[in-house]
């Protein structure tokens, strides 16, 4: 899975190096075996974007962009469309890919990180409940969101991020934004038309596995990979 989600990044053409950050020997191990190229960090951090926060410190960027290792489906487009309104906009220090929910399941999965925005589409808030609450309204007559775990970052809001204490809200959900907002500061939700799906069980993990026989990325950098790994 990391393989994939390695290729598949180094394909974005604004990117000007992918690595993987990790305090996992056997990671390391797997990674550096296909030719990818590793940043170890701590074994004691509790959220992604301290792990990723450490990692940057070893090399020089001006934005960061974290791309979760749970997101085996991403595409190059994505990851341009999340950087693109910061090579616009210098005010804009940090992003979110979001993508519509079209299925009630998904809606209800506490897997699924919700999102809800305001006019300017940042975010208010994110959550693992389903949000927003559909008391009174059918699940198809309004707009709901989830977060895609592509993020990138301007390097300072990052290391201030990572210097900020722990939230109480960052700490009931798990969820790392929520940190920038109760702090806040401003997270930008940039949507994506590309259908996505993260692995957090086994059942995404066959889902995936299914999803991705008839990807059209999969040819560009299949025959590069082990057999084994292409089947995983």
């Amino acid at each position: 899975m990391i393989e994939h989600l390695f290729r598949r990044s180094s394909m974005c053409p604004d990117l000007e190096s992918v690595w993987v950050a990790t305090c996992d020997e056997e990671i390391r191990e797997a990674v550096e075996a296909f030719g990818g190229r590793v940043l170890m960090t701590s074994a004691s951090h509790a959220r992604a974007t301290d792990r990723v926060a450490e990692a940057a410190n070893k090399i020089q960027a001006d934005i960061v962009i974290m791309i979760q290792g749970d997101e085996p489906m991403v595409t190059p487009y994505m990851i341009s469309v999340a950087v693109n309104p910061m090579l616009k906009d210098r005010t804009i220090e940090c992003v979110n890919l979001t993508r519509r929910i079209t299925r009630e399941e998904e809606y209800r999965d506490p897997n699924t990180i919700k999102v809800v925005m305001n006019k300017k589409n940042d975010a208010l808030y994110f959550s693992r409940a389903p949000i927003p609450m559909l008391n009174v309204t059918r699940f198809d007559s309004v707009p709901i969101f989830k977060q895609v775990c592509v993020i990138p970052f301007r390097r300072d809001f990052l290391r201030d991020l990572t210097e900020l204490p722990p939230t109480p809200l960052e700490q009931a959900e798990s969820i790392d934004m929520l940190r920038a907002i109760e702090h806040g500061r401003r997270v930008r939700m940039v949507e994506t038309d590309v259908e996505t799906h993260s692995v957090d069980t086994p059942a995404d993990l066959r889902l995936v596995s299914e999803l991705m026989k008839d990807d059209p990325l999969l040819a560009a950098y299949q025959t590069s990979m082990p057999r084994a790994a292409q089947a995983k």
